[in-house]
């Protein structure tokens, strides 16, 4: 049985077929990736994009479905760690009215809105088990069926896969299907973290100042400086740095001065090394002659830590509460607790 999905909101992207420049770089390392995405993107088998965020999977994604004969049909993307558990399989299938709570009328899920063209499943290393098993039955029948459903529903839909998880950690720990790992991994790209092709730094810059609407200019010893600089939030917060320089210095000259305010802030204390707190250290020094209010310096250590976490993973509070070893809810919760919204770059 066919049915005719309804029009799902589409991620926008460049028409123009034979234009690569989306990718930016010259490094051997992206001149690779540019390479593989020509030789494949009319393929249809499955691809798994992995790689830290902010290192341009989307980009990747993106490029995959424009260099394909499916570029004149929809391109649909969900983000797996932005919806709830209880909602992802109604995300994902659609459901028919009445099948739960809420569902006042039939609705068609992303497989079906995507249709003859690429479904981008972002984040898929945070998606429950019990939805991995729905997705690889999904993948191997190529029908899904709605939440509330009882016929299947044929489909051709080629699905790209992304995630900065560890799979192979994530099997081991009993949080990934290895079954859908293999599934998923027919074609594999793995995005480097910036810091891997730093010589792309000057580059994404200057790309990244032409789109600002009162661009700075960089001295050399700065461009210089900032390709020497980690970057653990990768090409995304490069661009969200650039950004803000061009918000806060807008038509100025950016030299040493003015780049060390810009990028005080910018590397986050390693996850890896706290404070040493009491080890050889003098008491009246570290308390003070009034003592501390201990409440108070443990919720600013840890509001310091936790927006240090936001700022390397990009806003996205899956990925901050790995680094930080939390749950996703206490994560929120805390963040709720100490007034701190996430700001996905």
């Amino acid at each position: 049985m066919s049915r005719e999905p309804k029009r799902f909101s589409q991620m926008r992207i460049d028409k123009d077929p034979v234009n690569l420049a989306q990718l930016i770089g010259t490094s051997p390392a992206i001149a690779r990736i540019r390479d593989e995405i020509l030789k494949v993107a009319d393929a249809t088998a499955s691809v798994l994009i992995t790689g830290p965020s902010g290192s341009g999977k989307d980009v990747v994604a993106q490029l995959l479905h424009q260099r394909s004969r499916r570029a004149h049909r929809p391109f649909v993307a969900l983000n797996c760690a932005a919806v709830p558990a209880d909602l992802l399989e109604s995300e994902m299938f659609g459901h028919e009215q009445g099948a739960f709570t809420g569902a006042v009328k039939a609705r068609a899920g992303r497989f079906e809105a995507a249709n003859g063209g690429t479904l981008f499943l972002d984040e898929i290393g945070d998606m429950p088990l019990a939805m991995q098993a729905k997705l690889l039955r999904a993948l191997e029948t190529r029908m899904v069926e709605r939440v509330g459903g009882m016929l299947p529903i044929n489909l051709d839909v080629r699905v790209i896969a992304a995630t900065s998880v560890d799979l192979a950690s994530a099997i081991a720990q009993n949080r990934f299907r290895c079954d859908l790992l293999y599934r998923l991994d027919v074609i594999h790209f793995a995005m480097p973290a910036l810091a891997d092709h730093a010589e792309d730094v000057p580059c994404l810059v200057q790309h990244f100042l032409a789109t600002q609407d009162h661009p700075v200019r960089f001295t050399a010893a700065a461009i210089d400086r900032l390709s020497r600089w980690p970057w653990p939030g990768n090409v995304r917060q490069l661009r969200n740095f650039v950004e803000r320089a061009c918000v806060h210095h807008g038509g100025e000259v950016i030299g040493s001065e003015a780049l060390d305010g810009l990028l005080r802030g910018q590397q986050p204390v390693p996850a890896d090394s706290p404070p040493a707190l009491g080890a050889g250290v003098d008491n009246e020094a570290l308390l003070g002659p009034n003592g501390v209010d201990l409440k108070q310096l443990l919720a600013d250590l840890e509001r310091a830590y936790i927006c240090a976490a936001l700022e390397q993973s990009g806003g996205t509070v899956a990925h901050t509460a790995r680094l930080l070893g939390l749950q996703r809810t206490t994560l929120i919760e805390k963040m709720r607790r100490l007034s701190i919204e996430a700001r996905a770059a």
